[in-house]
């Protein structure tokens, strides 16, 4: 590994450090408060939250729940990320301090 290599690593890695405490508590709240799919009204508006403060550029309600986060960085190569946010309608049973209790009603087609 160069020196370039190593430094441009060790500033991600001191950024991560710093940003970890917000994303742990992202990620806690996100499992104790889950939403089936189609029904992330609340997560969706988090994620968004989340990506405009880092300044992306937000479009919310894409099929309904789901958002698109655009960061520009001049001409050149895309990159397109995708991830899913909605969860299963389980009981949980990992006796975790920030396990899900919520319980949803699964809307069926008649």
């Amino acid at each position: 590994m160069t020196t370039k290599q190593q430094s441009r690593e060790s500033t991600v890695l001191h950024n991560l450090n710093t940003i970890y405490p917000s994303i742990e508590e992202m990620y806690i709240d996100l499992h104790k408060h889950p939403e089936l799919s189609m029904q992330e009204v609340q997560t969706s508006a988090k994620v968004a939250s989340r990506l405009k403060d880092a300044g992306f550029e937000v479009t919310s309600g894409v099929g309904g729940t789901e958002v698109v986060g655009l960061l520009r960085n001049g001409p050149g190569p895309t990159i397109m990320l995708r991830g899913d946010m909605d969860a299963l309608p389980l009981e949980e049973k990992t006796n975790l301090p920030y396990a899900s209790t919520v319980k949803m009603k699964i809307a069926r087609a008649t």
